[in-house]
């Protein structure tokens, strides 16, 4: 693939979802990769596989079951951190957290056209990053929500102006962003927004994804 970063050039022309994944939200696993399914056939672009605390083995089996179902959506698969899993269920790439492997180390055992993400929470890490080979980072929390506020108060939109200003890797906003904020959000340059409970935490994850979708191709 060729575009951000020489390899998810189908997304390079559009704002992108981008969808992170928490089963807890759910009562069973069936019922978590039925939501997960209802969204990507709604449009979910990008899927990152983020169950930390699922040992290797188990974190395996999930993971060749969602790669299934992205492979049968046409979405791109990144796991959270775990480079080894990645290779081993031939996910697209890895999102990487701050405490996580260098992104050039990454990129030497993935590869060249391996999708490579970090997470970033200051514009110090944001600026640190545009020499490492990334993809593309995100930059978080925007706005308050309870899975970010161990990183501090939520960054804002003039902040996240100001990352996207100097970024020259395409910036993906994070944190507490539903259907309310989206377009605010975009207008501020993130090339796409980033979600969790805005379509894993309601009734009917389609119809959620169907209008984040709209608000991105609309915007």
């Amino acid at each position: 693939m060729e575009g951000l970063g020489s390899n998810i050039g189908r997304l390079a022309q559009k704002s992108f979802l981008y969808l992170i994944t928490n089963r807890k939200l759910f009562n069973s696993e069936e019922e978590f990769l039925q939501a997960l399914s209802k969204a990507l056939k709604a449009g979910v672009d990008i899927v990152q596989l983020r169950e930390k605390d699922l040992d290797t083995l188990r974190l395996f089996c999930l993971s060749k079951k969602v790669r299934s179902l992205t492979t049968q959506h046409k979405a791109l698969f990144l796991i959270n951190d775990r480079v080894d899993i990645a290779m081993a269920v031939g996910a697209d790439g890895v999102h990487l957290p701050g405490s996580g492997l260098p992104s050039k180390v990454a990129r030497e055992l993935l590869g060249p056209k391996a999708i490579i993400a970090r997470s970033t929470h200051s514009l110090e890490e944001v600026i640190k990053e545009q020499d490492s080979g990334i993809d593309f980072l995100t930059f978080s929390p925007i706005f308050w929500t309870k899975s970010k506020a161990k990183y501090g108060p939520p960054q804002g939109i003039e902040k996240l102006k100001a990352v996207c200003r100097i970024s020259h890797i395409p910036v993906v906003a994070l944190g507490g962003i539903n259907k309310d904020n989206a377009a605010i959000t975009l207008s501020a340059g993130a090339k796409g927004i980033s979600v969790i409970s805005a379509i894993l935490g309601t009734r009917d994850p389609f119809l959620a994804t169907k209008d984040l979708k709209t608000i991105l191709r609309d915007f």
